[in-house]
């Protein structure tokens, strides 16, 4: 997980990107009817405006506020899965009513509580099917092998004399 500033803007811009196009993506084939490769392709140009907008909420508002929140259930000495899953949860809890709010206003025609309430019903379960078991993976995956880092611990083996 990221270790620097640096590290933290890399990875929340990836996990803001593959978050905001798989969303994007249910939402464009919930009204479209179904999935067509005009769905994948429809997605993508909501991509410059929802990316900045998740980016900017993750980052500066929701992680923090995630972190507060997942820290009232876990402690800092469980499993570091444990932890991490915990957050993740935490901010889908966060992220997915804001952005539904976000996503009813920008593009959906009718701008109501009630149509808000409803996108945020519909996308809550996706959203967090979708961090857990797809995206979450896929984005730590990605991190890893950018910023592969160093076990201070590892000792390179060395073939024993003996061993032969």
């Amino acid at each position: 997980m990221p270790q620097t500033k640096f590290q933290d803007v890399v990875f929340t811009i990836i996990m803001a990107t593959c978050m905001v196009y798989g969303m994007v993506v249910y939402n464009v084939a919930l009204n479209m009817g179904g999935v067509s490769t005009a769905t994948f392709i429809a997605a993508v140009h909501e991509l410059p405006i929802m990316v900045p907008i998740a980016f900017v909420l993750e980052f500066f508002v929701v992680g923090k506020l995630a972190r507060a929140l997942a820290f009232t259930v876990v402690r800092p000495t469980d499993r570091p899965q444990i932890i991490t899953y915990a957050i993740s949860i935490c901010i889908c809890c966060i992220m997915c009513p804001v952005m539904s709010l976000v996503a009813t206003i920008l593009f959906k025609d009718t701008k109501t509580f009630g149509t808000w309430v409803q996108t945020w019903a519909m996308n809550f379960p996706m959203a967090l099917l979708y961090q857990m078991f797809y995206c979450g993976p896929f984005v730590r995956l990605i991190f890893r092998t950018i910023f592969r880092q160093k076990n201070s611990s590892e000792v390179p083996v060395k073939a024993s004399p003996e061993v032969a």
